[in-house]
């Protein structure tokens, strides 16, 4: 250039439903005849990460994650197109609104036919769901989104490029730290533990040795 679950699907017609839907076909002092135009239906599906994974390898899903830099970085599925829903102005503040229309310009440069097949994930699922609706208003028919987003691929489900795995890129680097040190702290009290329960007399001469206040 993935939490709320969504189970339902979102129905939307092709762009062609933006024209008029009755077709007038008639003369002077005639009646008028209407010509329903056939409608189109598709839906956005909500899939999990095998069935991601299959269409992606089997049905030719081009993946398009819509986080933002910060998270994609961190670690994102191989081969995706990287277009953030959510991007950065100038003042450091995050909003859907700013450059809108870059972005929309963006995506159209990338996939311009209606028919292309789109896989839309982000970290919880959100984000991804909400650029669905914006490609349903566009007209797009082959969209997919991971429900509940990365947050809930298992390790080694994608060919995936960065310093994490997929599921914890949207975890902040210090809440990273403090799951290693509790790790560690942990394995430390077990093996205390252990000692005093196995080896009480040495573990007495320990605490005899242990300068007092």
């Amino acid at each position: 250039m993935a939490g709320i679950t969504f189970c339902h699907h979102l129905a939307f017609s092709s762009q062609s439903n933006l024209s008029p839907s009755w077709l007038i076909i008639g003369a002077t002092k005639r009646p008028q005849l209407h010509v329903k135009r056939s409608v189109t239906k598709a839906e956005v599906s909500f899939v999990d990460s095998d069935e991601a994974k299959k269409l992606i390898a089997v049905d030719g899903y081009a993946v398009i994650d819509v986080r933002d830099r910060t998270q994609f970085e961190r670690a994102h599925i191989k081969n995706c197109y990287h277009v953030p829903l959510f991007i950065q102005n100038n003042d450091n503040d995050l909003g859907m609104n700013d450059n809108k229309e870059k972005r929309a310009q963006q995506f159209l440069r990338l996939f311009s036919s209606e028919s292309s097949k789109l896989l839309l994930v982000c970290q919880e699922g959100l984000r991804s769901a909400a650029a669905a609706y914006k490609l349903e208003e566009a007209g797009y028919q082959n969209i997919a989104c991971i429900t509940s987003g990365l947050q809930s691929v298992k390790p080694g489900t994608f060919d995936a490029i960065g310093s994490t795995e997929l599921q914890d890129a949207g975890k902040a680097g210090l809440i990273q730290v403090q799951g290693k040190i509790s790790a560690v702290l942990g394995t430390v009290l077990i093996c205390a533990f252990l000692f005093i329960t196995f080896f009480p007399d040495q573990a007495e001469k320990l605490f005899q040795l242990a300068p007092t206040s």
